[in-house]
């Protein structure tokens, strides 16, 4: 079975999944297996509930005569399965990455070209080479754009998730200090999310490049083709606005404000603003788009409760969003507590960057300070450090917290959101 072989059968499927609860009629089931699954010994039982066909790399498993096919790797034959499905596609593909604002800039990109465009884009965080394969397989006929966000914590990846998703415009949100045990310290980083740029300039792509940032900049001299935002003499430049917390743009006579708290957000707005323009959107359409989006991911999503001004920004967490968040929030009006996570895959970087986050908080001057994460309890001897968020529940349940805004922000595997309802 090869990938050639197989495609006329995936072109009359439903859609492809990974996910043995969620495979329904018409659908393509891939079986994978992990030291403590094997997805493949639910091969026989999706096929007799309809799926189109199933995907195993263990032959014993194996039953043409229903649809179960064996390979050697489901891995590599979806990622070579989308590889020759992008192949076929004449449809504009658009590659992000980058250490902070990812999928904020992925959704506001997104929700700008959807005004005009029927745009496909990565749901979720679904952006490593299991999820970029998947994505690039649920673009249909129907679409004429797609956006792919990439994700990665080591060298290499990114060069990977390229060489899937073959991107014709690509753009780096920003280089920060996130994964820098996997990457190598951040000039790995750099090196790292530069991929994307290699793989751009090696088949002349169009670059998007933010020329506020210096490294951006840098990586991008004299090449060309790139479009380029920010600075005066740039292809697009905006203003910044701030309405109550929330940040927004001045540009071509107009102004919008976003349901983005953070001026950290300003440049994730301008870079979907710069693709709407590329691409011939009004402005009137964009700032409507702009204006509609509502982040429900836990990225600088604000919410009222009981009176009070909660901002949650518990799905990712690194020294350089770390300060970011911080130093918006601190502009808030009123008194106000920050409840912050581990920030995770640092490795030997851990406990200096946690004493400087921790240093910064003190420094701000909140009126209360509360850690969760063996990191920071590490460096902080405080009563109001807990080693999980098991611990700060049980506190909540007893304390309640007064001020009038509270900040949550840790890496994903602090799981802060857990608290959100006893706070």
């Amino acid at each position: 079975m090869n990938t050639e072989q197989f495609y006329p059968l995936f072109l009359k499927s439903d859609k492809v999944t990974i996910d043995s609860r969620k495979v329904g009629k018409n659908d393509i089931f891939f079986a994978f297996s992990g030291d403590n699954f094997n997805a493949a010994t639910f091969a026989e039982k999706a096929a007799d509930e309809g799926a189109l066909a199933v995907i195993v790399e263990q032959r014993e498993f194996e039953n043409k005569d229903k649809n179960i096919f064996y390979v050697s790797s489901t891995l590599e034959f979806l990622q070579e399965l989308a590889i020759h499905h992008r192949n076929q596609l004449k449809i504009p593909v658009i590659g992000l990455t980058g250490s902070n604002g990812k999928t904020t800039t992925k959704e506001l990109i997104h929700a700008v070209l959807s005004e005009k465009f029927n745009v496909q884009y990565t749901y979720g965080n679904l952006n490593n080479h299991i999820g970029v394969p998947l994505t690039i397989l649920s673009i249909t006929p129907e679409h004429e754009m797609a956006v792919i966000e990439m994700g990665a914590n080591h060298q290499k990846e990114i060069e990977l998730l390229c060489h899937i998703s073959q991107p014709d415009f690509g753009y780096i949100t920003n280089f920060g200090k996130a994964h820098l045990e996997g990457f190598g310290g951040f000039e790995g980083v750099i090196k790292g999310k530069s991929e994307l740029y290699d793989y751009l300039k090696n088949h002349h792509h169009t670059i998007i490049v933010n020329e506020n940032d210096p490294v951006q900049t840098e990586k991008t001299e004299n090449y060309t083709p790139k479009i380029t935002f920010g600075k005066e003499g740039s292809d697009y430049q905006f203003g910044l606005l701030s309405e109550d917390h929330f940040v927004g743009l001045e540009f071509q006579g107009l102004k919008t404000v976003s349901k983005l708290t953070g001026e950290y957000n300003f440049t994730n707005l301008c870079a979907a603003a710069t693709f709407g323009l590329y691409f011939g959107i009004g402005p009137d359409k964009i700032k409507h788009a702009i204006e509609n989006y509502t982040p429900t991911n836990m990225r600088s999503q604000v919410v009222k409760k009981e009176g009070r001004t909660l901002v949650l920004d518990t799905y990712n967490a690194n020294p350089s969003s770390m300060t970011a968040s911080l130093s918006n929030f601190v502009a808030f009006e009123g008194s106000k507590t920050i409840i912050i996570g581990d920030m995770l895959e640092l490795g030997v970087e851990s406990e200096k960057e946690h004493q400087s986050i921790l240093k910064l908080a003190q420094e701000l001057g909140f009126d209360q300070i509360i850690t969760v994460g063996n990191y920071f309890k590490s460096v902080n001897p405080s009563a109001l450090s807990f080693d999980n968020t098991v611990e700060l529940i049980e506190y909540l349940q007893q304390n309640k917290i007064h001020s009038e805004n509270i900040l949550l922000k840790g890496s994903r595997g602090i799981a802060l959101e857990k608290s959100i309802e006893f706070i």
